[in-house]
């Protein structure tokens, strides 16, 4: 037999004759049924239901809100919204006055509230309107789901697959976080070697930010970037009329770590000269500034990184054994991205989770066959290239799973690309859907710039408005 549905119609605070009594609620039950139905019905649902009036006064709760949310008062109908629910989002902005405004509803939103008893709980929030037989919006209601022990779960799986913002549950990263937390109680200088984007100045960051050393400044320099007559006034400073242009005179960054630690990034792209000169301020911890003759005494700890091999620049000449030895006292070697594949799944979901709270995207993970394509790309940029490609396809993505179409095509193996228009021509109007998917990827690629994306599709600017208008992106 077919069921009858069950609604919700608008609660009367004064019982009209002939009509519902308070004690009936919101439920509107079927012919032959009864009150105690239709509210059994949505007793016994593991979601919490709260239906909310437009003066924000309750309606309705469900025995799974009143359970989750933990409301004191025993009958919560009538009261105001706020005081019941409690969450963050409703001292920013009502969540469900949203829903009202736009029409549209929310969808997996997670929100934090404390409960009556000042306990922390996170729910995943789903809102809809409310409307009576004539169609006019009266409020709106809010479904959501306990997520708290998933929630926890999740971040004691983060605590145990991580150190500082560095993320990892394969072999080589569990061996590398053992050690990190007994090298960031030394002095010992570090070098850190490994491919370029494979994370190294994370890895600097959290052995400050572990270290005793925590409270004293982390001063970072890429001495790839600077020539040698600026990086040798970058690192020990000047004094004034040292050369053309130095009014005044200025601290290095070794006196600006000084109590703290100095990162230096591309250690193996340094100089001879500027090698010699190092190493002295790393055996004897003091240094002149350039053109001085003042002795400056320092107390920094000193890590540095390359994605060169420097044991090979050691046998050309290019690198000198006496420093290498001494910048290597404590090394660490970071393996290349395709050598920790399993690391992949956390990774990504931790790039999702950032561009969600960047963008305000309720992205929640990926399409199987879009996830195939991202174990199977071999990353010759690292981690770096992985974050930005899962920030290519945030940006593109509006719905709550990223697909291959959001991935970069550069990814994408023949076969794919071959789904992908594949695809296409089962939408009802192949080219339009085409066009869209190349406007979405040039307003990613160029950061949103109208008129770079106009001259990159030989578009017209005011022609790309109105397309942009036609698919919400504007």
């Amino acid at each position: 037999m077919k069921s009858q549905p069950v609604s919700i119609r608008p609660y009367s605070r004064k019982p009209e004759e002939n009509g519902p009594s308070e004690n009936e609620g919101l439920i509107a039950f079927p012919p032959g049924g009864s009150p105690s139905d239709a509210q059994a019905i949505l007793d016994s649902l593991e979601e919490g239901i709260v239906a909310i009036g437009l003066d924000k006064k309750i309606l309705y709760m469900n025995r799974a809100a009143r359970e989750i949310l933990k409301t004191r008062d025993e009958n919560p109908i009538s009261s105001d919204c706020r005081k019941v629910v409690n969450s963050s989002e409703c001292q920013a902005r009502c969540v469900l006055a949203k829903t009202v405004e736009t029409g549209e509803p929310i969808r997996n939103m997670e929100i934090s509230l404390v409960d009556a008893f000042g306990r922390r709980r996170v729910l995943r929030l789903n809102t809809a309107l409310l409307k009576d037989s004539a169609g006019k919006v009266f409020g709106g209601v809010e479904i959501f789901h306990d997520i708290t022990q998933i929630v926890a779960l999740k971040e004691e799986l983060k605590g145990r697959y991580s150190f500082g913002r560095i993320i990892g549950r394969s072999e080589k990263m569990q061996e590398i976080f053992d050690l990190l937390p007994v090298i960031a109680q030394s002095k010992s200088t570090v070098l850190i070697e490994g491919e370029s984007g494979t994370g190294k100045e994370l890895v600097a960051h959290a052995l400050h930010e572990n270290s005793p050393r925590r409270e004293g400044p982390f001063v970072k320099l890429n001495c790839a970037a600077l020539s040698e007559g600026v990086l040798e006034s970058e690192l020990f400073g000047h004094v004034r009329g040292a050369f053309t242009g130095a009014v005044q005179s200025r601290p290095g960054r070794f006196e600006l770590a000084s109590g703290g630690t100095l990162f230096l990034d591309e250690i193996g792209e340094i100089s001879s000269s500027m090698q010699v000169k190092l190493l002295r301020v790393l055996q004897e911890e003091e240094f002149e500034r350039v053109g001085g003759t003042k002795t400056v005494k320092v107390d920094v700890r000193v890590i540095a990184a390359t994605n060169r091999d420097l044991k090979q620049a050691m046998e050309t000449g290019e690198f000198r054994k006496d420093l290498y030895y001494r910048l290597r006292v404590i090394p660490i070697t970071l393996p290349p991205l395709r050598e920790r594949q399993e690391d992949l799944p956390l990774l990504i979901q931790s790039f999702i989770d950032r561009y969600n709270a960047e963008l305000g995207k309720n992205i929640q993970g990926l399409t199987s066959e879009a996830m195939k394509v991202l174990l199977n790309y071999h990353y010759p940029g690292n981690i770096r290239e992985l974050q930005n490609v899962i920030e290519h396809a945030a940006l593109l993505c509006n719905e709550s799973r990223i697909d291959i179409r959001h991935l970069p095509g550069d990814l994408l193996p023949a076969q794919a690309q071959s789904t992908f228009l594949e695809a296409a021509m089962l939408e009802a109007n192949p080219v339009k859907y085409l066009e869209e998917e190349l406007i979405k990827m040039a307003m990613a690629e160029y950061g949103g710039n109208v008129s770079e994306v106009a001259r990159r599709l030989s578009m017209g600017r005011s022609t790309l408005w109105r397309r942009l208008k036609e698919m919400k992106l504007a």
